[in-house]
């Protein structure tokens, strides 16, 4: 059965159309009009193992903030829906990511229900022209239409672009630990029988 999924956002903000397979291999062409955000979907697709398409308008006149966050809802939805029941996933991943002077720690549990706790702060304002707290934006509006617990903290790091680098690349590790299949089960992770 194939895990992927297209959703097409449209508000009065943004148009969005964003497709996903969770069984890829990194491929697939990143275009929101904003260069970091793109630069940062490519690490995304690349260490998840999901192939990605996203093209999205937004009102960049404005500034990032609506693309930005509209992408991250509808990766979310994305993730939810090529899930469908979770069966025979290994629910729970989490990675801890080295990178340059900065060090990071993502877990995640693709269990259906929404909690988010970001403890990975960025000193600088922007990162280029992208403002850096739209990071924290973009994995919030993931984790709660992607229905998971998503973690991310920070051991160490001064450089922003690093900072920004090493969350996206720990989160996809996690998101890929979690949704691989688990060898040793094909129903739903959960006592309860259902996710």
């Amino acid at each position: 059965m194939s895990r992927s999924a297209t959703i097409q956002r449209t508000t009065g903000e943004t148009d969005i159309r964003l497709s996903i397979n969770l069984d890829g291999d990194g491929s697939g062409t990143r275009n929101s009009g904003i260069g970091f955000l793109d630069h940062m979907l490519d690490l995304l697709a690349k260490h998840a193992l999901i192939d990605l398409d996203v093209d999205a308008k937004g009102d960049l006149h404005v500034d990032d903030h609506h693309t930005a966050e509209d992408i991250g809802i509808a990766l979310g939805q994305a993730v939810d829906k090529a899930l469908d029941t979770r069966a025979g996933i290994r629910r729970y991943g989490h990675f801890t990511l080295p990178m340059d002077e900065c060090l990071v720690t993502a877990a995640v549990d693709l269990g259906g229900r929404y909690a988010f706790e970001y403890h990975a702060p960025i000193a600088a304002p922007k990162i280029g022209t992208f403002d850096s707290e739209l990071v924290e934006h973009f994995w919030q509006s993931f984790a709660a239409n992607a229905n998971c617990n998503l973690h991310v903290v920070l051991h160490h790091g001064r450089n922003a672009h690093h900072i920004a680098e090493c969350v996206f690349k720990s989160v996809a590790r996690s998101i890929r630990m979690a949704a691989e299949s688990d060898p040793r089960s094909d129903s739903v992770p959960s006592t309860k029988g259902v996710l």
